[in-house]
Formats: C-alpha cells, structure tokens, sequence
C-alpha cells in the first residue's frame, strides 16, 4: 500500500496522474459569482486558498484590472498579478471582478464618468456590493478588505478609497491617477492643482472621511501613465489626509518624504521607496515605488501581455509591507 501511494505521488507530481477535485481543492479553488444593483451586473472569480475556513475570517483583497484585460473565464488579472499563488502562501481571499463589455468595449473602468465618482452609485457600487457578498459568502474579516487596481482599475481604485472608506482598509495604486482625475486629463496637469482634486476627494468623503493609507505604485519609464500622475497621487492624498485631520490645509500631512531608499536586488529592476507621515509622527499614511525603467507593465507578473519578467515581486512587497499591515479601526 505503502509503495502504490509513494508511486501515485510521483506520477501526480510528473503530471501523468490526473489530480482529483479533492486534490485541487488543497492548492486554492477558484469560484466564479455574479452581483447586480440598480447599476448593472459585474461577473467576478474568487480565489480561496488552501487554508480557508469560514469559521476563521480571512482578509480580502480586490484585484481590478485594466484596459484589455479581465478578472473571469480568462482571468489575466490573476495571471499577471498571481496574487492567487500569493494568496495561497498569506492567507487571503482573493476577489477579480470583471468589466462587462456592455459598459467598455475595450474593458476598461469608467472612472471619467462623474456618475462612477460617487457613493452609492455606479461602478463604485457595483464593485463594493460585490465585495460586500464576497465577505458575508465566505464569513471574510470585514475590517481587513484591501483594494488595488491597474491603470484603469487603479483610476477606480482612487474613488473607491474616496466614496468608500468605510469598507476598504487600505488602497494601492498601479500606474493610476487621482480621484477626479477626468478633470485633470480634460484641462491638463498644469492647469489643475492635486491640492484642487484633493478638496473634492474630501466634499465627497462627507461624514465618513478617513485618513486611508495608499500605496502608489509607479514605473519611470512608463509612457502611457507618466511618472507625474505618481507624483500628484501622493500629493492629492496627502492633501486629503491633512484635511480629514481637522477639515482645514495647515500642514497636518504633506508630501515631504519621511523616509526614501533605494534598493538594488540582484536580477531585478532598482526601485526607491518612499513613505509620507503625518506631521506628529506614526506609521506612513502613503508610500510610492518607483521603479526604474519599468513601463506600463506588472513586474516579475505571471504568464500574460501586461507583465515585465523583472522584478521587484510588488505582488508580494505590497501584501507583506502593506496590506497586512492594515485594518479599519
């Protein structure tokens, strides 16, 4: 019996043995859902890993991707990301919605339409509805949902961290831009402030405004979302921090570096990091990697079109250094 089991196990890990539903199971599982409101419908994949259990609540992380890309059926969002192997190592739920075709041809987020920049309507409330049943299917930790989004799903990212900061913990921001950032793109950079967008992030935040930590991530050699939206991303929170702090900008948090490093990993692309605080000290409120000569694409990502074979891992840095760092209070 002894050796029939040793045998079976070679032939599995040699690929020559057909693996068993159970089997499957212990590697992560990958469950396809749909949600609806007033807003539409939103088709999503979630990805649970091998040490689920409902009666342990695990955090969640919203995965949205970008233009020509898809979170169902062909999922390339968990190809390029794999935050589902990461999520098999960590210890999370893993959610990938999937822009319908009905509302973008070419799959991207609407987040230039003043309709999907507020609360309770929308894309916005399409995404958080789904979210929402995700973490009340599977008995998720409510206080430790997490939200990252990729070019055009990092422009959604920002609003959801806007319209949403009672619901998502933390935001990290691929090659994105601002909340409001139609108007930017409209006007052009120098013609509107991130201080301007900033007090408009705040309006819309009403009485549930929140100081939400943000991470923004960013390529320098990136030509389709320039480095400068990096900067003005870290501006704009910075500035809706400083007003969520007592309501007025006096300097309560700005975008002076409180710490900034660069890192040379050997085979990789150098990146710095740099984290902002508040005035009175604390951990970081934002933090951006800048990576060198990295374009619009995900580094050391899995087997898809948007994905540099270079490092650094950011799946795995910004989970470890950042997600799992968070929670709502």
């Amino acid at each position: 019996m002894r050796l029939r089991t040793a045998a079976a196990a070679l032939l599995m890990a040699l690929g020559l043995l057909p693996v068993t539903v159970g089997q499957a199971a212990a590697a992560g599982r990958d469950i396809r859902g749909t949600f609806a409101n007033q807003a539409g419908l939103v088709e999503y994949q979630v990805h649970l890993p091998p040490r689920y259990r409902p009666d342990v609540p695990m955090p969640v992380l919203l995965a949205i991707h970008g233009c020509r890309m898809t979170g169902y059926t062909f999922n390339s969002m968990q190809d390029t990301s794999r935050f589902s192997q990461i999520a098999d190592r960590e210890g999370f739920i893993v959610v990938y919605p999937s822009q319908s075709p009905l509302r973008n041809l070419l799959g991207c987020w609407n987040f230039q339409a003043p309709g999907n920049q507020v609360r309770g309507q929308g894309e916005p409330s399409l995404l958080t509805g789904m979210v929402n049943k995700v973490v009340h299917e599977f008995d998720a930790d409510r206080k430790r949902v997490h939200v990252i989004g990729a070019s055009s799903g990092a422009a959604m990212t920002s609003i959801l961290a806007v319209t949403y900061p009672d619901v998502f913990a933390s935001a990290a921001i691929f090659a994105g831009c601002e909340y409001a950032c139609d108007k930017v793109l409209t006007a052009g950079p120098e013609n509107i402030s991130p201080v301007t967008t900033a007090r408009q992030a705040y309006a819309q935040m009403g009485s549930r405004a929140r100081q939400v930590p943000v991470s923004v991530i960013q390529g320098d050699a990136d030509a389709t979302v320039p480095p400068l939206f990096a900067a003005r991303l870290v501006t704009h929170f910075a500035a809706l921090d400083d007003l969520v702090a007592d309501g007025t900008l006096d300097g309560d948090v700005d975008d002076v570096p409180e710490t900034s490093a660069r890192v040379v990993d050997d085979g990789d692309r150098p990146y710095v990091k740099t984290t902002y605080s508040a005035r009175g000290g604390g951990a970081p409120l934002i933090e951006k990697y800048l990576i060198e000569g990295l374009g619009h694409k995900w580094p050391k990502g899995g087997k898809a079109d948007f994905v540099d074979p270079l490092g650094p891992d950011i799946s795995s840095l910004v989970w470890k250094d950042f997600f799992a760092t968070h929670a709502l209070p």
